[in-house]
């Protein structure tokens, strides 16, 4: 059965002040994991420590891509020490785009290392993987299928999947079976047209029929994420958990 965690990147805000004391509310309100984006200055002992006292997971860990290509030792040794397997290459920035060649090449290399180590790699889509196109089929499609499914596995956003104008019920069951991780959220669109992450269960996405998907097609962790947060961050996190709560008792097949 599936299981809730929540991307740290949500309460970025609270981390910064007090790291502990937030794992700590977040595992109080019920998610059972937590997938990092950054360490916020904490050694691997005392990141292992806090995950040991809250029962929290380390679900997986957003590390850029410049870390994957020149400190991947250091990130596996560091992330081996606190009970993590999977790593994610979270977002790639404007200027590698004209280069896609070499991204692919480049995950290649980064997945194999993974692989020896005992580690998995993921890559975690926004929107132009899908609106720009490598060859006849968009960038996300092109990069899955130039890079095997035993060096890379698929941690698809089906929030950008959605802004980007596709179908992320399609997208799930193309990747079902190779996709671990799913980032579970909700969005609406703004006057002008650009997005705005919101609340699970307030915005436009059908996130009820992504989760029943996700389930079926095998995802070990749906994963929470606001990029921004109107509201309190921990308010946020807590009105998302209100929602998988009554999506569970409604006969939703999670862990909660």
């Amino acid at each position: 059965m599936a299981k809730v965690g929540l991307q740290l990147y949500t309460v970025r805000d609270y981390l910064e002040r007090d790291f502990e004391g937030t794992l700590r509310k977040i595992a109080e309100l019920g998610y059972q994991g937590v997938e990092f984006a950054g360490f916020y200055g904490r050694t691997s002992e005392q990141v292992k420590a806090i995950l040991e006292e809250t029962g929290l997971v380390a679900l997986g860990a957003h590390t850029p891509y410049e870390r994957l290509l020149h400190a991947l030792d250091e990130e596996i040794a560091f992330n081996k020490a606190i009970g993590n397997r999977y790593l994610a290459m979270p977002y790639l920035a404007e200027e590698d785009r004209g280069r896609w060649g070499e991204v692919i090449e480049d995950l290649k290399v980064i997945g194999q290392r993974c692989a020896d180590e005992g580690m998995v790699l993921f890559y975690h889509n926004h929107d132009f993987e899908l609106t720009e196109k490598l060859g006849d089929k968009p960038v996300l499609d092109t990069l899955f299928s130039e890079v095997s499914e035993d060096l890379l596995k698929v941690e698809l956003d089906s929030c950008w999947v959605y802004f980007a104008g596709f179908d992320p019920l399609e997208y799930i069951a193309k990747y079902s079976g190779r996709m671990p991780l799913l980032h579970w959220k909700d969005l609406i669109k703004k006057a002008d047209g650009s997005p705005e992450t919101v609340e699970l269960g307030t915005g436009e996405v059908e996130v009820s029929s992504i989760a029943d998907a996700a389930i079926q097609a095998g995802v070990e962790w749906l994963v929470v994420e606001q990029d921004y947060c109107a509201n309190d961050s921990l308010e946020s996190i807590a009105t998302s958990m209100e929602f998988i709560r009554a999506y569970a008792q409604k006969g939703g097949k999670l862990n909660v």
